[in-house]
């Protein structure tokens, strides 16, 4: 049995019984332990859930835990949730005697594929921690200034070293973790870089495009779309990673997430943003079902300078969709692609 974590509040609960919807139907004998960031959440899922979905209230993991409660008051709410990265399956790790190894998920994360190789090559390699690289094409490798190493997917042994590796980062995080460069680190991740040298053999960075496949690095691979489903770098894709694709208003206008690295064109967009808009709907239905009236967060608009500075590039390079059915729109005719190239020239020059 695979044990699995993520966490989220209600303003990413759709996302996240997506992803546990997606997860189950690959992976049949696993279990997904949730953080539920506050009540409405953790309420919801326990209704829904069974032996195979576990919910855990974040009051249980602060419990006792002083150097937790100290840095909720020091950082934002989005940075304290940076902190619960190690501390989160660490608590897991400590306290249910029953899992072996956890591995972390982000809740944007979607399954379209087994993810049994994940496991079969940690076990292979004998190692402790898995890690996934961000993979980052050539013309973006500028934002590895953020992470060469990518939070989304990672797995720790109950073991010396995976139980050594969060115990080190949880210490790090505890102590800086913030939405900010500063002095060669960034919010949780940056620190995953020392984790080479510190764990040696004990680290496996699995190579595998089809696992935490995203918007950063979907230009820098080869896709096909066939009948048989979506194959990346000749692999079949497992996990997808749907970074900041939010909706812009109701459900038909959506931010794509993807101006800085490269627009998908249409047939790879639908072919994987199409299959999570109907599962985002299904969720959506799903918890209004149980909570009337529950729908996405309301999205404050935002009319200020960096509004209107980038509005000629998401015009140009169609970054904002519009959703017709189950499919999305961008009108660019493929245009869209050379985004990410075309804004890492515009800041070189800037420089």
């Amino acid at each position: 049995m695979n044990h699995y974590c993520t966490y989220f509040d209600r303003g990413f609960l759709i996302q996240g019984l997506a992803m546990w919807r997606s997860l189950a139907r690959q992976d049949r004998d696993s279990v997904l332990w949730v953080l539920a960031l506050d009540d409405f959440t953790a309420d919801v899922l326990r209704e829904m859930g069974g032996t195979w979905l576990r919910v855990v209230r974040l009051e249980e993991v602060e419990g006792g835990d002083e150097a937790l409660r100290k840095a909720k008051g020091d950082r934002s709410r989005a940075e304290y949730y940076f902190t619960l990265s190690p501390c989160w399956p660490r608590w897991l790790l400590r306290r249910r005697a029953e899992i072996e190894r956890v591995t972390y998920l982000d809740a944007d994360l979607f399954f379209l594929g087994d993810p049994g190789g994940m496991f079969e090559a940690m076990d292979a390699a004998k190692a402790s921690v898995m890690v996934t690289r961000h993979r980052f094409p050539s013309w973006l490798r500028h934002y590895e200034k953020h992470g060469v190493f990518n939070v989304g997917v990672l797995s720790f042994r109950r073991d010396a070293a995976g139980l050594g590796c969060l115990e080190a980062w949880r210490a790090e995080c505890l102590a800086w973790c913030y939405d900010r460069l500063e002095d060669g680190k960034y919010a949780d991740q940056k620190y995953l870089e020392a984790w080479p040298e510190r764990l040696g053999a004990g680290l496996l960075v699995l190579e595998e495009a089809g696992v935490n496949a995203a918007p950063w690095n979907w230009a820098g691979a080869k896709w096909e779309v066939g009948e048989a489903g979506v194959r990346v770098d000749g692999r079949d894709l497992v996990c997808f990673h749907f970074a900041r694709f939010r909706p812009i208003r109701g459900t038909w206008w959506w931010q794509s997430g993807q101006l800085d690295y490269g627009v998908m064109p249409w047939r790879l967009r639908n072919a994987l943003y199409g299959a999570y808009w109907r599962a985002l709907d299904a969720a959506r239905k799903e918890i209004a079902e149980r909570r009337a009236g529950f729908d996405f967060p309301e999205r404050a608009a935002r009319f200020d300078r960096s509004f209107w500075r980038g509005l000629p590039l998401r015009v140009l390079f169609g970054s904002e969709w519009l959703r017709v059915g189950d499919k999305f729109v961008s009108g660019r005719w493929g245009l869209g692609r050379w985004s990410g190239r075309a804004l890492g020239v515009l800041r070189r020059m800037g420089r």
